[in-house]
């Protein structure tokens, strides 16, 4: 047992850092506000936001610039977006390769102190927004960015085998939106079908419940784009708040952790810092989506409602679930190596169990784990679902009316653009709606 002035030192000692720590802002603090003026339409507060927080906060600034190409992809600024998405993807590509001084490094922090190398569903969803980004301006780069959604989703399943054989990747649900890209874009030559049906298959085998998806199979494998004196307007919505990280407390992990520490310091020959702090680790979470669909109105006539193509808070939280053993394990490791080093320092000093000098070393080993903080960056202002609607029109000028319906089948605002369209090819529209509200602008294409 501690003397009783060790127990008071050990108390003041926790006291203030419990004090100290309650001012510490994280990366979701900081995501909060960019999210709420973002939602409410005040575009130019929340840019303002992300420039300061890029000014203050360095290891932030991958995940800033997702959020501010966002920003400026549904401000109608779609090569800005495309610039920013360009430097994280090469960026997160360039911190696939391990560095030994960063992990190091995390083993006596925590992950925050690390470069953000980016959760793999964002990787995946870099190169969907570079796909509609370049559709909304010369559209030149849009099939290979689509390429690209498989390519590296693909790449990411087959890294993720472990040392036992085992790879949790594989339950990745895969992202549709590149293949269809890629396939309206080869269906648009009028030479390519082949491919294009190909590419729609592969949007049915990955998304069966897209319900638009074997019509396009069946067109496509026909070879029909559209009637002589026709184009084609696809509108992709943005539609609802999309996921993010939030710190949890893992609640069991901290109490086995302190069992452990306890009856380990029983039998060892000095005691470890007992596990006071709790086990701190990123959850993803989904914000609730009250938007059903965007109906769409052609020159005043109801045309269609647009369908999902891709459930992002879905396919957030179920690949960060496949890999959240993984998670948990690397914050338990760390702990164990905090408490070694404690134990190390210990046996080196020759401190005796019940001397204050052990006291001071517990107590700085408590100190240590309870600065830790959860790795909250992300990429805060991706939609809930990537919404799409195809739509075959008489060529010339149409007024394209667009209107958010609620899960309860309330109509909101009504918000129109005019649209050109031209014989045998194809336009693309973009809105963001979040709960039944415009945000930005409708975006159209350029070419």
């Amino acid at each position: 047992m501690f003397p009783y002035a060790s127990k008071r030192v050990l108390a003041t000692g926790l006291l203030a850092l419990v004090t100290a720590l309650a001012g510490c802002a994280t990366h979701a603090d900081r995501l909060r506000d960019i999210r709420r003026d973002f939602y409410a339409g005040n575009a130019e507060t929340a840019a303002a936001t992300i420039d300061r927080c890029l000014k203050g906060n360095p290891r932030e600034a991958d995940v800033l610039k997702l959020d501010r190409a966002i920003l400026e992809l549904c401000s109608g600024r779609p090569k800005e977006a495309e610039r920013l998405l360009r430097e994280v993807r090469d960026r997160f590509d360039y911190l696939e390769q391990k560095s030994l001084a960063e992990g190091s490094l995390m083993m006596v922090t925590d992950d925050t102190y690390a470069s953000y190398p980016g959760e793999d569903y964002e990787k995946i969803l870099i190169r969907a927004f570079l796909a509609l980004a370049n559709l909304m301006g010369d559209g030149d780069d849009a099939a290979a960015y689509g390429l690209q959604v498989v390519d590296t989703q693909e790449r990411i399943i087959q890294a993720g085998a472990e040392e036992s054989g085992e790879n949790p990747k594989l339950a990745y649900k895969r992202v549709a939106l590149g293949a269809y890209i890629h396939a309206a874009l080869r269906e648009e030559t009028h030479a390519n079908y082949d491919d294009a049906a190909r590419s729609f298959a592969r949007v049915v085998s990955w998304e069966p419940e897209f319900p638009f998806g074997r019509g396009d199979v069946q067109r496509a494998t026909y070879g029909r784009h559209s009637a002589p004196g026709n184009g084609v307007l696809y509108i992709f919505a943005l539609v609802g708040r999309g996921p993010l990280k939030e710190e949890a407390v893992e609640l069991p992990a901290t109490v086995t952790a302190l069992v452990g520490d306890r009856v380990l310091s029983h039998n060892l020959k000095h005691t470890l810092p007992p596990t006071i702090a709790p086990i701190k680790v990123p959850k993803v979470v989904v914000w609730p989506n009250s938007t059903r669909g965007v109906g769409v109105a052609v020159d005043g006539r109801p045309a269609g409602t647009t369908a999902a193509i891709t459930d992002v808070g879905r396919l957030a939280v179920e690949q960060y679930q496949a890999i959240y053993p993984q998670v948990l394990l690397r914050a338990l490791v760390r702990r164990a190596a905090k408490k070694g080093i404690i134990y190390g320092g210990k046996e080196a000093l020759g401190v005796q169990n019940n001397s204050l000098a052990n006291v001071a070393l517990d107590l700085g080993g408590i100190v240590w784990e309870a600065t830790e903080s959860a790795d909250t960056r992300c990429w805060g202002l991706l939609p809930d679902q990537i919404q799409v609607l195809r739509l075959e029109l008489p060529a010339g000028e149409h007024r394209i009316g667009l209107r958010p319906d609620d899960r309860l089948g309330l109509s909101g605002a009504d918000y129109a653009t005019a649209v050109q369209i031209n014989d045998g090819r194809n336009s693309y529209l973009l809105a963001n709606f979040a709960e039944g509200r415009l945000i930005g602008q409708i975006v159209s294409s350029r070419h």
